[in-house]
Order: C-alpha cells, then structure tokens, then sequence
C-alpha cells in the first residue's frame, strides 16, 4: 500500500484507465479465441470450396458476408486465406474475407457494441465501412486484376490435420489452439491498452482539442495509430472508444475499420504470403476508402 501511496497520482490514473479497459476486453479475447480454435479444427478450406456460387459477383458478396459466421481475429486471418487460395478459392472471393471476417462475425459487433454503451450507431458504420472496403476488393479484383496475388516462391503455410483425431482430441486441440491464440493477441491488447491509457492521462488536453478539431488529421492521425498497435479486432473497441471524447466519432470510426484490415503484424504476414504489387494495391484501397468513408460519415453526423 505504501509503494502505491507513493506513486504520482497520475501513474495510479492510467494505471486504474489501463485494467478497466483489458477487464472489459478480455472475455471477448477469450471468446473469440475459443471459437477461433475451433474452426481451425473442424472447418477446412475444402468445405468452405463446395458452398461456393457460381458467378463471380455471387462469389464476391459470399466472400464479403461469410465473415460473420467466422469469429476470427485478423491476427491468424492472413496464413488462413492463404490455405484458401491454395485450395483454388478465388482470390476475390478471399481478400473480401480477409477484410470483413474479424469486423462482422458476432463476437466483434457484440464487443464493440459493448465497448460504446450499447450503442448500435458504432456498430452498424464499422460493419458497413468494412463491406463497402470488401466489396469494392472484390470488384477490383474479379473484374480488373488477372494475375494470382499469391508469391510463386512464397513459404508453404503449415497446415494442420484433424481428421485422424477423435472427438476427445479433437476437443483438446481446440483449446490448445484457443491458448495459442489468446497469448498471442494478448501481447498486442496490453500494449494497446497501455498507449490509450498513457494518451488519455499524459497528452495534453489542448493538443487533442487541436488536432480533432482539424477532421482529416484526427483521421490520418488515429489510421496511423491503428496500423502500428496492431489490435485484435475482438477487443480494439474497448481502446477506441476510450479515444472517443479526445478524438471524436469519425477518427474513431477509422481507427476501428482500418485496424483489422492494415496493420504492422498483417502487412509481415502479407509480404511472405502475397506479392508485393497486390500488397501494394490493397493498401492503397483500403486507405483511401476508409479515409474518404469516415470523413463523409463525420461530416454527416
């Protein structure tokens, strides 16, 4: 008690800002890598394959909607649309889902629903922020890129197989890869948790005020933010809407569509997987629509 008396008071505040928001964050972390493990065990590729549609459109929105039924955080999304596209799923049917998958499944709206006082508001714009990204993906490159965006010499994704295993092992496999998960996203969580309770207690007021006054910075501002924390996608609502009432509604709104999509671990994931000039591409993509998407937004709210 006497260590803690002795500390600043304003270590003791970011101290108390950087546990509520990990208490709030971690059961969905949980969750969603329970649910994560097992689809990394009982769903593969192939069955993903045999629902496809026909046509390529229907291909493009299947990729774009079939996220919400995959509670996967973007830290694993990339090896995984990898095995897709090794397993001959097209590619604009894949990157859609690689965009929509850790923003739509269910356990990402609920926290993020959460995270902003049960409000719907947030929710809705950030899943639609994330289809319109997926979607203009999709067009782009089932209508207009003829080349795989897959590396020739790319190193082969280790695969797993569960087929052998019995239900029992097939269970412990699940959680063995829910722990893996849980750990890994853990690490980038603290340390998100960290910086926004360090913004929160120690930026100076009037620095904040000056740069959400100015839209467009406060947006580039919090995009950049976004790509280097490198958040899990299950519970960077919770650090979002910590950043609310310093930032504003549409830098938020970016800093919560952009994340899943672009960050540092997922660009290292994409140059060993995908070709630099589709990396190139996509980074492009995304950026400008989610700048664009969340500055309209903030202008009409």
């Amino acid at each position: 008690m006497t260590l803690f008396q002795s500390l600043p008071s304003s270590v003791l505040q970011a101290g108390a800002i950087f546990l509520s928001i990990i208490i709030e964050a971690l059961p969905f972390v949980l969750i969603g890598s329970i649910i994560s493990g097992a689809i990394e065990v009982y769903v593969t590729p192939e069955k993903v394959y045999t629902f496809l549609p026909k046509n390529r459109l229907g291909r493009i929105f299947f990729g774009t909607f079939i996220g919400f039924l995959f509670p996967s955080c973007e830290c694993g999304i990339v090896p995984i649309i990898n095995r897709f596209l090794e397993k001959k799923v097209p590619s604009y049917t894949a990157v859609p889902f690689l965009v929509t998958a850790p923003i739509i499944n269910p356990i990402v709206l609920f926290s993020t629903y959460s995270a902003f006082g049960n409000s719907i508001q947030m929710v809705l714009l950030r899943a639609l922020g994330a289809i319109l990204i997926a979607t203009i993906l999709g067009i782009f490159l089932g209508f207009f890129w003829e080349e795989s965006i897959q590396k020739e010499n790319r190193l082969a994704c280790h695969e797993h197989d569960f087929s052998h295993l019995s239900k029992g092992q097939k269970i412990l496999q699940v959680f063995i890869q829910a722990i893996d998960e849980f750990f890994d996203m853990g690490r980038y969580l603290v340390f998100g948790c960290l910086f926004a309770s360090i913004v929160q207690v120690y930026v100076p007021t009037r620095i904040l005020t000056s740069i959400s006054a100015t839209p467009l910075l406060a947006i580039v501002l919090l995009m950049v933010l976004s790509f280097l924390l490198s958040l899990c996608s299950e519970a960077d609502a919770f650090i979002g809407s910590s950043l609310l009432s310093s930032f504003g509604f549409a830098p938020v709104l970016a800093f919560l569509v952009i994340g899943p999509m672009l960050d540092v671990k997922n660009l290292l994931m994409m140059k060993n997987y995908l070709k630099t000039r589709f990396i190139w591409h996509f980074m492009t993509i995304v950026t400008l629509v989610v700048l664009v998407y969340s500055y309209l937004v903030g202008v009409m709210l």
